[in-house]
């Protein structure tokens, strides 16, 4: 079957499958989902006396359908997780959301590529900084399965009265405090990922260049370079000026800048790793980016570059014009003088 005719077919199937599991009626609709980096037609199932649904990517379900996943068993997998994810939803109070001054005690930040989210952002409050966007979420729920989080829409910003301005000010000041900055050296992350077994295995060095910036929970993690003091955190950290890449919108790496580093190796090895390693919805860009800890600007690392560059023609300009007046002074301009030889 096509993908149409399977779209219809699972809509119908799936809600058939949860109403003889739980002898409850369901409420099974699809509809086009838009979230950051990502877009899919949805399978929305609702409880009909509930308010709170779940949604099953359709185009997931037809791709092991293709690849010769048994249709029955992809119905059973279906309702199985729309079973568990409605059972294990979770416990938020609907009408808080309409209190922003109790909601806004829960606002964190994500960061994304603004090229590639072009169409949403035309729907959400953010903040552009460089060739990528600052949006707002509420966290409603954390725990071992994850995070609970709403996106800020326009819509929602209008029902509160408030601009996108006092969003984002209220945003520096809560969303580092619920999801504070965690910076670890490179040794210090992988010891991390390994356990304490692999403490021999991993050298540690005493000045380590790279470092690991995120959040606790590790998810959207890239928000920190939004954060107001994060930049100079960092940098002391890390030790003065630095690279940050952009490893996934759940957390950077952080490159001292040696003055030896090569802008374009690190651009490149960025691109690779995200063709590569990094999946479609958790892509941020292909950019790098730096940190001047001295005239504390954050850009582009190209930018930063042309600023260098502009920087050092000045200079020598501004030596070359302070040799020219010390050799044109004023006892070396020959004066005007008179017919008869007199100084006038």
């Amino acid at each position: 079957m096509n993908y149409e005719e399977f779209k219809d077919k699972v809509t119908e199937d799936v809600k058939r499958e949860l109403e003889s599991r739980t002898g409850k009626s369901y409420d099974v609709q699809t509809h086009s989902v838009e979230k950051m980096n990502e877009n899919y037609d949805a399978l929305t199932i609702k409880p009909e006396d509930g308010i709170l649904g779940v949604n099953l990517n359709i185009g997931e379900l037809y791709k092991a359908h293709e690849e010769g996943h048994s249709y029955e068993d992809l119905i059973d997998s279906a309702a199985s997780r729309a079973e568990s994810a409605l059972e294990n939803h979770p416990d938020f109070n609907l009408e808080a959301l309409q209190d922003y001054d109790h909601m806004k005690e829960t606002l964190s930040m994500e960061v994304v590529s603004a090229a590639r989210n072009a169409e949403l952002l035309d729907k959400v409050p953010h903040k552009e900084i460089e060739d990528m966007a600052v949006v707002y979420r509420f966290v409603v729920d954390t725990g071992d399965d994850g995070r609970g989080s709403i996106l800020i829409t326009n819509q929602l910003l209008d029902n509160y009265g408030i601009t996108a301005e006092q969003l984002h000010e209220d945003a520096l000041k809560y969303a580092p405090v619920m999801r504070p900055a965690v910076i670890k050296t490179m040794s210090e992350t992988l010891m991390e990922m390994m356990g304490p077994e692999a403490k021999d295995m991993i050298p540690v060095m005493p000045s380590d260049p790279l470092f690991v910036a995120s959040v606790p929970d590790k998810i959207q993690g890239a928000s920190v370079i939004a954060y107001q003091d994060f930049m100079d955190q960092a940098a002391e950290r890390v030790g003065g000026d630095f690279y940050i890449l952009p490893s996934s919108i759940h957390e950077v790496l952080l490159v001292r800048d040696d003055g030896t580093i090569d802008r374009s190796n690190l651009e490149g090895m960025v691109k690779e790793v995200n063709e590569t390693q990094v999946a479609p919805e958790d892509l941020l860009t292909d950019s790098v980016y730096h940190y001047d800890s001295k005239d504390k600007v954050f850009e582009l690392a190209e930018k930063y570059e042309e600023r260098m560059a502009s920087k050092q023609r000045e200079s020598v300009i501004d030596k070359l014009d302070g040799k020219k007046r010390e050799t044109i002074s004023h006892d070396s301009i020959p004066r005007p003088r008179a017919r008869g030889g007199e100084v006038l």
